[in-house]
C-alpha cells in the first residue's frame, strides 16, 4: 500500500488552506495582481524587479526559479496552484503574540515579502508517510531577520495554542534546530497541534533564514508523528538553491 496516498489532503498542505473563508489580499510589494494585458504585467514586473533591488533581496522571478523543482532527496517537490496558494493569504491570530505562526501556517511570512514561491512535497518511496509543503519568501536581510526573531518569540509565546478562522491549534512546542549545511543562517523548528474536527494532527515545521531568504518546510506524519520533519537532504538542497540565486 502506498502509505502516501492513503493520507489525507490535511496532510499536504496546512489545514487553513482548505478554508474557503481563508482568502485575502496581500500588501506585499512583489506580488499585488497586475491588470490583464502584457503591457500592465511586464509593469508589475519592473516595478517588483525594482523594488527587490532596492531592498538587496531576489525579485519574485528569481525567488520561483530558486525553488526545489522535481525529484530531489527522495521527495518531489511540485508547484503549488495558485488558488491554494492565495487562500492562505490573511491569517490572523486571536492573540497577537502569535502571528507570525499563524502567518506561516497560511504559507506566508507576517512580514510583506518581495516574492513568493510555494511547493508541495511528497515522498517518491511509497513506504514514508512524511508529506508536506515548502515555501520561500524574498525579504530585505533585515526584515528576514525580524522574521526569524518574531516567529522565535511567538514559539515562546504560544505553547498553548490559538485560535484563527474558528481552527484551534491547542499545542505549540519548540523543537531543537537540525544541523543543516552551508547557507542556513539560522533556524527555528516547532510543532504545531491543530484540532482538525475530532483528529489531532501534530504539524512541524522547520523554517530557515538565507540571508533575506526565508524558507519554511512544513511536515506531517500520520503514523509517526516523530519523523513528520522535511529530512536535512531537503532542506539543504534548497539551501543550495538559493546560494546559487543570491550568486
Amino acid at each position: 500500500m502506498r502509505l502516501n496516498r492513503a493520507l489525507p489532503l490535511i496532510a499536504v498542505i496546512p489545514a487553513l488552506l482548505l478554508a474557503s473563508a481563508c482568502s485575502g489580499e496581500s500588501a506585499e510589494s512583489g506580488e499585488k495582481k497586475p491588470k490583464a494585458g502584457t503591457k500592465s504585467t511586464q509593469s508589475a514586473q519592473e516595478k517588483n524587479s525594482a523594488e527587490a533591488k532596492r531592498l538587496g533581496a531576489l525579485d519574485a522571478e528569481q525567488i520561483e526559479k530558486a525553488a526545489l523543482t522535481g525529484k530531489t532527496a527522495g521527495f518531489d517537490a511540485e508547484k503549488v496552484a495558485k488558488a491554494e496558494v492565495e487562500a492562505g493569504r490573511g491569517m490572523q491570530s486571536d492573540d497577537k503574540a502569535c502571528q507570525p505562526l499563524a502567518s506561516l501556517i497560511g504559507g506566508f511570512t507576517h512580514l510583506p515579502a518581495v516574492g513568493t514561491a510555494h511547493r508541495s512535497l511528497k515522498p517518491v518511496a511509497a513506504t514514508d508517510a512524511t508529506v508536506g509543503s515548502m515555501w520561500l519568501a524574498s525579504h530585505s536581510e533585515a526584515d528576514a531577520t525580524r522574521v526569524m526573531t518574531d516567529l522565535r518569540a511567538a514559539v515562546t509565546a504560544c505553547p498553548k495554542g490559538f485560535k484563527t478562522l474558528g481552527l484551534t491549534y491547542g499545542k505549540v512546542e519548540n523543537l531543537p534546530a537540525p544541523k543543516l549545511g552551508a547557507g542556513a543562517d539560522e533556524t527555528v523548528a516547532y510543532r504545531i497541534t491543530g484540532d482538525i474536527g475530532k483528529q489531532k494532527v501534530p504539524m512541524t515545521y522547520t523554517v530557515v533564514r538565507s540571508g533575506g531568504v526565508v524558507a519554511a518546510f512544513y511536515g506531517v506524519n500520520m503514523l509517526d508523528p516523530g519523523k513528520a520533519a522535511i529530512p536535512v537532504p531537503v532542506v539543504d538542497a534548497q539551501l543550495k538553491k538559493i546560494a546559487d540565486a543570491r550568486g
